[in-house]
């Protein structure tokens, strides 16, 4: 089981903004912060899972299609509303809120490149 994961952003303070709105309509807040990161996880939990990290030079790891994050969403709605909120602060299109038989269901989701090129998603796996 996975415990929390990390990524590395250009500008910290550009992808909370987009973070803290996405991440909001699937009921995931802001937990810690620091000058070099950001954590994220559910209102149920004290803990972050998901980290923004300050990028440094080199060394960091990059965006593409090989790293994808997906978060678990309460409702269809809330998929939706991930996609939208995404769409409206920059991220591209991964593809469209929608139902995908050829992945485990029950299985609805959307997918977006956030604003450093990262795939990530949002899925409900309620019927």
């Amino acid at each position: 089981m996975i415990d929390h994961v990390s990524i590395p952003v250009a500008d910290l303070e550009r992808a909370a903004a987009f973070y803290d709105t996405v991440l909001a309509t699937v009921g995931i807040v802001r937990r810690k912060a620091s000058p070099s990161a950001i954590g994220y996880g559910p209102r149920s939990r004290e803990a972050a899972v998901f980290w923004l990290l300050a990028r440094k030079p080199q060394g960091s790891a990059v965006p593409g299609f090989g790293l994808h994050v997906s978060f678990s969403a309460p409702s269809r709605a809330s998929v939706d509303a991930f996609h939208a909120a995404a769409l409206r602060l920059g991220a591209r299109d991964a593809g469209a809120p929608g139902v995908r038989p050829e992945y485990t269901q029950p299985f609805y989701g959307a997918f977006v490149f956030d604003l450093d090129g990262f795939k990530v998603e949002a899925v409900c796996r309620v019927a």
